[in-house]
């Protein structure tokens, strides 16, 4: 096989997610309004993300402190993220703009709730610095990353968006939504993301077949390898991520980690960042379909690959 043509399209139709998006919508408000507080009594993230109880010389509070901290850092890290997808989807839409088709408007809608999202995750970060009282570095600064992610390739950067909004799904589904020890505020806001990135990741596997249509054997290979290279420079800021995460949590507590805990605490959280972030998505059943009908080689390159962000 050398090009895409004979591979079986997506089953995603623009008019079933935009009236799928337009009957979801909602405001900033409405998640992070006035009087809408968080609850520093209960963690924010599941465990199958936070992976904070393998840190068995933390005290419970300790571990709740940290699983907060890593919920800042996780949507701080989409607030980030989002900052590259917009410009891509507004690049992308661009030269279809005078088709006025419902393809258009999807993609219009796309990047409208992505800055809403960019927006949504700011007003959190200044409820939870209020609330926490500790100052929480994040990775960035943003254009700098959006400048070297969108450096590549267009399908490579669609590929990489596309593994960040499958990621989010099973994040929703498979964690968040059936754990009610977490703080309501907090998971409302997941809720409520999910809920619209559920019509983005669509819209990127659509995305993702406009983009490789055409294209020979080599180069969708080559757009792959730029979809890898972007994964290792995310991996990369990880570790920054990670080590500014264990530095507030030391701030915040008091306590200063010895060398052996804070060896485990690196290699336990390192791997928690990465599955969060990396392995979560690159397993998504939907994401290597996508790689599937660029070709099975292609699949299988990644999912090799894939092992090692669990």
């Amino acid at each position: 096989m050398t090009t895409t043509e004979t591979i079986p399209t997506a089953t995603y139709e623009y008019r079933d997610i935009l009236a799928a998006s337009e009957k979801v919508r909602w405001t900033v408000d409405d998640l992070m309004g006035p009087g809408q507080k968080l609850d520093f009594s209960r963690p924010f993230l599941p465990e199958s993300l936070a992976r904070v109880e393998p840190l068995d010389f933390l005290t419970p509070a300790e571990k709740r402190t940290l699983n907060q901290i890593r919920g800042n850092a996780y949507l701080c890290i989409f607030g980030v993220v989002e900052e590259f997808i917009l410009p891509f989807v507004l690049d992308h839409v661009r030269p279809h703009l005078s088709g006025q088709d419902e393809r258009v408007r999807a993609m219009l809608q796309f990047a409208g709730e992505e800055a809403k999202h960019i927006q949504l995750f700011k007003r959190f970060r200044e409820e939870f610095e209020r609330g926490f009282g500790t100052a929480c570095a994040v990775i960035g600064p943003p254009d700098a990353i959006a400048k070297e992610v969108l450096s590549h390739e267009p399908l490579s950067v669609a590929l990489a968006i596309l593994q960040i909004e499958w990621m989010t799904q099973r994040h929703y589904l498979d964690s968040i939504r059936g754990d009610a020890g977490l703080d309501p505020r907090f998971k409302d806001l997941l809720k409520h993301h999910w809920m619209e990135e559920a019509q983005h990741a669509k819209l990127d596997a659509l995305m993702v077949e406009a983009l490789a249509e055409g294209m020979d054997a080599e180069a969708l290979a080559h757009a792959v390898d730029g979809y890898l290279e972007i994964g290792g420079f995310i991996d990369a800021g990880l570790v920054q991520q990670m080590l500014f995460d264990l530095e507030a949590l030391e701030r915040s507590t008091g306590r200063k980690l010895t060398e052996p805990e804070r060896e485990k605490a690196i290699a336990v959280q390192r791997q928690a960042n990465r599955w969060t972030y990396l392995g979560s998505g690159m397993t998504h059943p939907e994401f290597l379909r996508s790689l599937e009908r660029m070709g099975p080689a292609l699949r299988e390159k990644v999912a090799t690959v894939a092992p090692a962000f669990s």
